[in-house]
């Protein structure tokens, strides 16, 4: 199935596992994070995360999806922006294949993104959905899962589709 980029609230897809944008402590954040936090249930979610512990930038790891309809939960930690110098694109792509990889391992036939790094970590939304959909598209190129990217707001919906169409 192609890559779909779709408007809606994470948190409800019926998917085997949503993609948490982390931090390397894998503590409750801001944004899509403590959004994802309070719909799978504080607590048993940061339990969840304690026991792991952290999570390095452009890597991932997997919890359950507590009261998500998702059955899974991948943190992965996207890089901070600081002006496209810093390998962040490669730790961007990494985050999205590391985050494919581990939902192949644990049988997922299913997956949403946000679009990682482009909230509070600064990084263009524009660059980080040409991320997002070109490690995505690679990566379907070579195995069969269907793959949602979450966007929230018109600004990502108008750059989606001059993307994807362009």
């Amino acid at each position: 199935m192609p890559l779909k980029i779709v408007q809606k609230d994470i948190t409800t897809m019926k998917v085997d596992a949503i993609v948490n944008a982390a931090n390397t402590r894998l503590q409750m954040g801001g944004g899509v994070c403590g959004v994802i936090f309070r719909a799978a249930g504080v607590d048993e979610l940061r339990k969840a995360c304690d026991q792991i512990g952290h999570c390095p930038v452009g890597k991932a790891v997997i919890t359950d999806g507590f009261r998500l309809p998702a059955k899974q939960i991948i943190h992965t930690v996207g890089p901070v922006w600081q002006g496209g110098h810093q390998h962040e694109a490669e730790l961007l792509s990494s985050c999205y294949r590391e985050s494919l990889k581990l939902a192949m391992e644990h049988g997922c036939r299913s997956i949403a993104f946000p679009v990682i790094s482009s909230g509070i970590f600064g990084y263009p939304k524009r660059e980080a959905l040409q991320v997002a959909i070109t490690t995505i598209q690679t990566f379907l190129e070579t195995h069969e899962m269907d793959v949602y990217i979450t966007i929230f707001d018109e600004e990502m919906a108008r750059i989606s589709k001059e993307l994807l169409n362009g």
